[in-house]
């Protein structure tokens, strides 16, 4: 049996979440904001399988920072030596930049 790749969030991507959840409550859904972070949080769990399915972030190039694409969220994490580490969770429309 394969090994599992143990999974993290960032507090980065938790503020992120966070932020999906207080969105759709002020919207006055908040079943769809609890919903969608299920569904993030559900998306990102198969990376304990298979680490590397995500594709290279375009905007940096780099091997190890991959995504997820959600519609209409990206996923983005680091694919490191014996772990993967969630650092963000936001809207496909936006642009990553290093900081």
């Amino acid at each position: 049996m394969a090994r599992k790749t143990p999974v993290s969030f960032s507090a980065s991507a938790v503020a992120d979440l966070d932020e999906i959840v207080s969105y759709y409550a002020a919207e006055q859904s908040p079943e769809t904001g609890m919903r969608l972070v299920g569904e993030l949080v559900t998306r990102a769990e198969r990376l304990y399988d298979s680490p590397e399915s995500g594709r290279v972030v375009p905007e940096f190039a780099l091997e190890y920072l991959r995504e997820i694409i959600y519609p209409p969220f990206r996923i983005v994490y680091r694919c490191e030596r014996k772990r993967v580490r969630i650092v963000r969770i936001w809207r496909s429309e936006r642009l990553l930049k290093l900081s």
